[in-house]
Parts: C-alpha cells; sequence; structure tokens
C-alpha cells in the first residue's frame, strides 16, 4: 500500500489555525450564552410561549378581522360595526354599567382582602393555617357551581334572604328583578368569589415586610396607624398595583356571574362587555358585532395597565 505524503505548506497551517480558532471561539460564546439565566429562562418558557400565541393571539387577530365584517361575513365594512355600537343607547348603558360593576367589586375585593389578610396576620401560626384555608373555600369553589347556588339564595321563589328579611318584619326584596337590586347581587358574588385572591397575595406581602421596620417604629412612638400609613402600605404599594390591576381585566372580563344570575336582565341593565357581547353573536347570530363590542375592553383596560404599570416601575426605580 503507497504511502500517502502530506506536503507541509504555510497556507494551509493558517487555515486550519484559523479554523481551529473560530471553532472555539463560537464554542465559548454559546457556553456564555447557554450560562445566562435570562436566557435559560427564555428558553424554557418558549413552548409556553408558543402555545400561548396559537390560543390567544390567533383568536385576537381573528376577531378584530370579523369586527370589520358585516352580518353575514360576507363583505368588509371597515369601523361600521363601531359606529353602529357608539350609536345605541344600549351600548353606552353596558360601558356603564360595566364600569360600575368592575371597579366596585374591585375595590371592596382589594379593601376586605387587605382587612382580612392584616387579621389573620396578627393570629398565631396555627390558627392562620385554619383561617387561610376556610376563607380560600369561596376562590376554589367553581365560578359557575357559586353562582348557581347565589341564584338560588335570591330567587324570589325560595329566597332564603327574603325569608330572614321577613323573620325581622321586612318585605320581600326582588332581589333579581329589580334593576339596582340585581346590579347589588352581582357585584356582591364577584366581590364574594374575588376577595379570597386578594387575601392570600395581602397576607404574603405582609409576610415579607421586615419586623424590624415595626419595632424601630414602636421605639419611636408610632400607633398602629401610622405603622399601618408608613410602613405596611409603602412596602405592599407594588402587589396592590398589580393585583388591582389583574382583578380589573378579570372583573371586566366576567361572564358567568352576570350570565347565569340575571342573563343581562332586568332591562339590560346587569349587562357587562362579556354578556352583552354574547347577547349579539350568539343568540342574535350577529358575529361581527359581537367581536366589535367584546373588543371595546381593549383600550379601557390598556389605559389603566399603562397607568397602573407606569406607577409600578416608578416605584420600583425608587427603592432600587
Amino acid at each position: 500500500m503507497a504511502d500517502t505524503i502530506h506536503t507541509w505548506s504555510p497556507r494551509l497551517q493558517r487555515n486550519r489555525l484559523q479554523e481551529t480558532l473560530l471553532a472555539s471561539s463560537a464554542a465559548r460564546s454559546l457556553h456564555q450564552v447557554l450560562r445566562r439565566r435570562s436566557t435559560i429562562a427564555f428558553l424554557m418558557c418558549l413552548p409556553l410561549i408558543l402555545i400561548i400565541a396559537c390560543l390567544v393571539l390567533y383568536p385576537a387577530l381573528y376577531s378584530i378581522y370579523l369586527s370589520m365584517l358585516n352580518k353575514t361575513q360576507t363583505r368588509f365594512i371597515g369601523l361600521g360595526n363601531f359606529s353602529f355600537l357608539l350609536s345605541r343607547d344600549v351600548f353606552w348603558m353596558v360601558v356603564q354599567q360595566s364600569a360600575i360593576f368592575a371597579l366596585t367589586a374591585v375595590f371592596f375585593k382589594a379593601l376586605i382582602g387587605l382587612i382580612t389578610a392584616h387579621l389573620i396576620n396578627n393570629l398565631p401560626a396555627k390558627g392562620q393555617r385554619k383561617w387561610r384555608g376556610m376563607l380560600l373555600v369561596p376562590w376554589v369553589i367553581p365560578l359557575a357551581l357559586s353562582s348557581l347556588s347565589w341564584w338560588w339564595l335570591f330567587d324570589p321563589t325560595h329566597s332564603a334572604f327574603n325569608y330572614i328579611l321577613e323573620s325581622f318584619g321586612h318585605g320581600d326584596i326582588a332581589w333579581l328583578s329589580n334593576p339596582y337590586w340585581a346590579r347589588f347581587s352581582v357585584i356582591l358574588v364577584n366581590v364574594w368569589y374575588g376577595a379570597p385572591f386578594f387575601l392570600i397575595l395581602y397576607l404574603a406581602a405582609l409576610k415579607s415586610v421586615p419586623e424590624q421596620l415595626y419595632e424601630a417604629a414602636a421605639i419611636d412612638g408610632a400607633n398602629a396607624w401610622q405603622k399601618f400609613r408608613h410602613i405596611t402600605l409603602p412596602m405592599m404599594r407594588n402587589i396592590i398595583a398589580i393585583t388591582v390591576l389583574f382583578s380589573l381585566i378579570v372583573t371586566f372580563a366576567n361572564f358567568d356571574i352576570v350570565q347565569i344570575m340575571t342573563a343581562g336582565g332586568p332591562r339590560n341593565m346587569t349587562h357587562v362587555f362579556a354578556t352583552y357581547a354574547f347577547l349579539l353573536g350568539i343568540r342574535s347570530g350577529d358575529l361581527p358585532l359581537g367581536a366589535a363590542t367584546s373588543l371595546f375592553m381593549f383600550p379601557i383596560l390598556a389605559v389603566a395597565a399603562i397607568f397602573i404599570l407606569r406607577g409600578v416601575r416608578k416605584r420600583g426605580r425608587e427603592i432600587g
């Protein structure tokens, strides 16, 4: 077998050296990129991001396209559905009702959650576990099931609340037939369901406040209100803002409670965006108009998110 003779040349040696250096440099760069926590976190979240893009982004874009078609979905009409809605008094009543429903419910959920979180935080550890478990039950029960239970309590034919009122000599209340009591009923159920969510998050935030701050304030002679105002609230401000924003989005888009208890009645005075969009799109068969109704929530929530998150970033920079 003939021996193969390799002829050495400076050019060949330089090319091999360059290839080796490039390979080692690329390997080091790849290693540095993979060592970054942000890159690893992104790669681990990438499958979920793709799933969300398919399940959320595509329907959102399709709803925008659908809202610009006529009722039979055969002709492009641009912003015709939006202008039609803006010209209807019922739609403006839905906007007003949605704002009242969301803002009132979120305010009382945050207030009740903050108060109960403080009360539980001052209990012994054993008592805290028991009360946390009991108070979390409303949030754990499926919303449709709990809404049906509340509907049974408010229904005039077997209203438990009217039975209690009659025992005190008070007349019956048309809880779901009177527009104002119907609004009160759906807000009450939403507060009952959502307050435990605020309770758990606020309780976790209270646990993160350093005890040394309270001890220093007590040495300076601060009372309970001054400790809450100058220590607890500033330390919890970011978590309060985030929970309010999240709950505002969920409450604005709420469908189950209003649909099960009142179906938007009486006289359309308890409709919110979701139930009114369902009425127009599904029951009336006008899907483009229902899509246009649901899209009106986006600018309202976007403005709220911008203001709330701007405050969160500002306080984050002050702390940092």
